[in-house]
């Protein structure tokens, strides 16, 4: 992205600051959330706090995806943002990264058909926009299981998912963090009602364009009335197929999506792309404000080959998963061109310190 100065025109690049809506960020290197599922009784705890830590010269970390209600939850070992006692273990880790000049956003996740009723209290199901089951199988504190058939959403439903995601977020910065992600991609519920293939509703919440981003729409606009869109990020995921989600107009819906909250001036936009190119570069240029990008790189995590992403406009800041996981000095060893740990698969989910907070820092 060219920057401009008095008698100065200079490109940026990964290492340079960016200002998301007034929370500053010391680089454009920033860690997506990854699920990690180590929160035992959904609460983070001092394993949790120390891998944050040690990653927070990221110039944002955006949480693993944190559920805003009992009924959002989708898999086991997952942290909550709907409790006293969860507020209280966040802001262990919040004052950690702080403590390190770090600035980090939650991810609200609400899983609505990508979950199990072993998750869920006593004789509930997951929710969705539909009836509609997903393909395949979800792991649960018993192994694998089959997907179940939701419930849909009644018009009193879709208004208690509003007001949980606004609760959240009030809970969040009560928490220290310094804003939220809501996750609207994946597969999981606010993806639910933008795809045709989860949501078949014909009344206001579906069966239009204007339908299926109307919950994505209310949700942004609620919870920035709670905690102020410059605290707000988005996270979308257009014509990925994640968790069986079948997507038929894609270019329309994303379009109408982000004209819809662009006038909410949220934090950002973080968009996981699919393998078109044009239409990443459609929406960052339909979009108002600061742009991150999770990109596309089949066979490979994300990696130094694409801080030029930064470089050439394409995005203002980029998320590294993986990579990030493995190397809680990401941005240094970026800097220096490596050398670079490699994830282990094998300890992405579950388990204690081995794969979590064991990974070597250069220094070390």
């Amino acid at each position: 992205m060219l920057v401009r100065n008095p008698g100065v025109i200079r490109m940026s690049t990964a290492f340079d600051p960016l200002d998301l809506a007034g929370t500053r960020l010391r680089n454009r290197i920033a860690m997506a959330p990854m699920t990690r599922s180590r929160a035992a009784g959904t609460l983070p705890d001092e394993t949790t706090t120390t891998y944050y830590r040690q990653r927070a010269t990221a110039g944002l970390i955006i949480t693993e995806g944190v559920h805003p209600s009992v009924l959002g939850q989708g898999y086991p070992n997952t942290a909550g943002l709907h409790s006293e006692a969860q507020v209280a273990a966040w802001r262990e880790v919040t004052d950690a990264v702080h403590a390190e000049g770090g600035a980090i956003f939650a991810q609200l996740m609400h899983a609505g058909r990508i979950s199990h009723p072993d998750v869920l209290p006593p004789g509930r199901l997951p929710v969705a926009p539909s009836a509609v089951r997903a393909a395949g199988q979800i792991f649960t504190a018993t192994g694998m299981q089959d997907m179940v058939t939701p419930e849909e959403l009644t018009e009193d439903g879709i208004a208690e998912v509003i007001a949980e995601f606004a609760t959240a977020a009030r809970n969040a910065v009560a928490a220290g963090f310094d804003g939220v992600e809501l996750h609207g991609a994946n597969g999981y519920l606010l993806h639910q009602f933008l795809a045709e293939g989860t949501n078949l509703r014909t009344d206001g919440w579906g069966g239009s364009v204007e339908g299926r981003i109307r919950l994505v729409v209310e949700v942004a606009r609620a919870v920035a009335a709670e905690i102020g869109g410059r605290r707000v990020g988005l996270r979308l995921s257009p014509g990925t197929g994640t968790n069986d989600t079948t997507e038929h107009s894609v270019d329309e819906t994303y379009s109408a999506l982000v004209d819809a909250i662009n006038p909410l001036g949220l934090a950002y936009l973080h968009v996981l792309e699919s393998e078109d190119r044009e239409l990443t570069l459609r929406l960052r240029d339909r979009y108002d404000g600061a742009f991150l990008l999770n990109p596309h790189t089949p066979g490979r995590p994300t990696g130094p080959e694409d801080l030029a992403l930064v470089a050439d406009g394409t995005a203002d800041a980029l998320t590294f998963g993986s990579l990030f996981l493995a190397n809680p000095d990401l941005p240094a060893r970026l800097a220096a061109g490596g050398p670079f740990n490699t994830p282990d698969v094998a300890t992405f989910y579950g388990g204690g310190e081995q794969g979590y907070t064991d990974y070597p820092a250069l220094a070390a």
